[in-house]
């Protein structure tokens, strides 16, 4: 089986606050730390109450500041929302202050609404120059060039990674072109995964970064004791994805018993559709299903999302996973 990581969006349960979601997270990365997880990433979306990592620069270093060896980044910034050189000098930061840990991911999506977006200063029109914003986000983290009279500070030659993030054929263009890791959000939207692979794989540029191709995929994993306890804890994110087409997003909402009394049947078939890439049950289940998702795709890694309503339970779905790994 391929590395395993994790993507946190640091949830807020029902009847929590976002700090105690903060905290959480960080109790889920120094986990797993220890358990052999390579890395951590958070993602940036706004003016979401079931979501507290918008300010995901902050929380990077959060996380960074309580762990010592697993990398920690974004999955990711959402680049049309900032100025380039706001980025570079923000992972510069993080890059100085923890060295060599730091990964960038890129996604050109708003990570909100069309009003947050203009809350946030942005325009819609902004992710057309994505591919600009990445070669100056680039160049601002690298060697300084002769005659430069604009730098980050910190920022410039330190060379932070940068991953390519995407759920369709856009991102999987530009990632190979520019000869970068390619990470496919196939945890929320699985409909171009292999095609989206495949034409990375094709069309991909050795770079000073990067010399061949590496695709990391995006998975939900709910894991358990025991197949039913892991499918009824899979009702939460099953309802936050109801939830979604409802309009009516919040907080992430607590297992029930009976998913078929919540969701309509074209409501089910919609959020099926895009949970098509999880995961859900016990140890021997996981690791049947993942092994298979691993050869079908040639995944280089594995990131994975869980969201699960109760901390403890949460935790220990990772420390199954992370078995699940050890003893493939």
């Amino acid at each position: 089986m391929p590395p395993l990581s994790i993507l946190d969006l640091a949830p807020v349960p029902l009847g929590s606050t976002p700090g105690g979601a903060l905290r959480n997270t960080l109790d889920l990365a120094q986990h797993a730390e220890q358990w052999g997880y390579r890395r951590f990433w958070l993602a940036e979306h706004h003016n979401m109450v079931g979501i507290a990592s918008a300010a995901t620069a902050v929380v990077i270093g959060y996380v960074a500041g309580g762990t010592h060896t697993i990398r920690v980044g974004s999955g990711g910034i959402m680049l049309p929302n900032h100025a380039p050189m706001i980025i570079a000098e923000q992972f510069g930061t993080l890059e100085s202050l923890y060295p060599g840990r730091i990964d960038l991911g890129l996604g050109r999506a708003p990570g909100t609404d069309q009003q947050t977006l203009r809350a946030l200063r942005r325009d819609a029109s902004s992710a057309e120059a994505f591919p600009q914003d990445v070669l100056e986000l680039q160049a601002l983290l690298g060697p300084l060039q002769p005659g430069q009279a604009v730098q980050a500070v910190p920022g410039t030659g330190l060379n932070v990674p940068l991953w390519i993030l995407g759920s369709s054929l856009f991102g999987a263009q530009l990632a190979a072109m520019l000869g970068l890791p390619y990470s496919f959000a196939s945890h929320f939207a699985p409909a171009a995964l292999m095609r989206a692979l495949e034409v990375y794989r094709a069309n991909f540029q050795p770079s000073a970064q990067l010399d061949r191709p590496y695709a990391m995929v995006g998975v939900n994993v709910v894991a358990a004791e025991t197949d039913a306890e892991a499918q009824r804890l899979f009702t939460s994110p099953q309802q936050q994805f109801t939830n979604l087409f409802r309009g009516t997003r919040g907080q992430l909402l607590p297992p029930i018993d009976d998913i078929e009394s919540y969701w309509s049947p074209s409501e089910k078939s919609q959020a099926m559709s895009m949970l098509a890439c999880s995961f859900v049950g016990s140890p021997t289940t996981i690791r049947g299903d993942l092994e298979k998702f691993a050869r079908q795709t040639g995944a280089d890694e594995l990131m994975v999302a869980s969201a699960i309503y109760d901390h403890g339970a949460r935790l220990r779905s990772y420390e199954i996973l992370a078995g699940v790994k050890v003893g493939a």
